[in-house]
């Protein structure tokens, strides 16, 4: 059995490069929530040392509240603005002798296409437009990707280590009792049980098939490398690699 581990990159944090010992693929901020272009180069060049696949992460434009604000904008709007940021990177990362290998929307622009045809539409239509051959990461089960499977992308189906789920297999938005999971052993619980189960119980205790192909470990937390090593020994312990492949 093989997973991707990935993480969310040149948001501020200052483990990055630690923690990209320990994932196999990142998603690099594109300035639009958080990062410039100097992270972006920076994010790049440690992902390359490490042989990790670097993916870019394009947000609303709202770097006031960190991308977590709900915006209803143009779908020709939302298409120019990925495209935009998904080519800045893939640019940046052509400069270093690597290639753009993913697109995984950030934050509300994310969550907001998990549910939204028509914004999850503009969002594979751009990544297609950027490059045919990336792979478009969304939340498992979601409407992004079915429109990245209606263009002829590749996707990948996420599940997140440390966030509830409601009934409809939808996160918990973040505020509301039960969107993050705190105990560490619970984390741990919810992720073997999504990847080898392909499950997951929500907060209203209802089960959610889910198709886990890769998991999103939160970089930003104050324990993130610490669970993300413990996470890494729990998949060497039940036979299960690590891989972007």
């Amino acid at each position: 059995m093989k997973i991707d581990l990935n993480a969310d990159l040149g948001e501020g944090s200052g483990s990055d490069r630690q923690l990209l010992q320990l994932v196999s693929s990142a998603n690099i901020a594109c300035g639009f929530h958080a990062g410039d272009a100097q992270t972006m180069l920076q994010s790049v060049r440690w992902a390359k040392e490490f042989g990790v696949a670097i993916g870019a992460h394009p947000s609303f434009p709202d770097r006031e509240n960190f991308g977590r604000t709900a915006m209803q904008l143009p779908p020709e709007t939302v298409y120019a603005q990925v495209v935009y940021q998904v080519g800045a990177l893939k640019s940046l990362a052509e400069s270093e002798g690597e290639r753009l290998a993913h697109v995984k929307p950030h934050g509300m622009l994310y969550n907001q296409a998990a549910a939204d045809a028509t914004l999850a539409d503009a969002i594979a239509r751009a990544v297609k437009a950027v490059d045919s051959q990336l792979i478009l990461v969304g939340l498992a089960n979601s409407e992004l990707i079915k429109a990245g499977a209606h263009y002829g992308l590749t996707t990948r189906e996420e599940v997140f280590a440390d966030r509830g789920y409601q009934r409809n297999g939808s996160l918990v938005p973040r505020g509301q009792p039960g969107a993050l999971i705190e105990s560490e052993e619970g984390a741990i619980a919810q992720t073997l049980n999504m990847v080898q189960q392909g499950q997951v119980q929500s907060v209203s205790g209802e089960w959610v098939k889910v198709n886990a192909q890769t998991v999103c470990l939160h970089g930003d937390g104050e324990h993130a490398l610490l669970f993300a090593q413990r996470l890494r020994d729990v998949f060497a312990a039940g036979q299960i690699s690590v891989t972007s492949a």
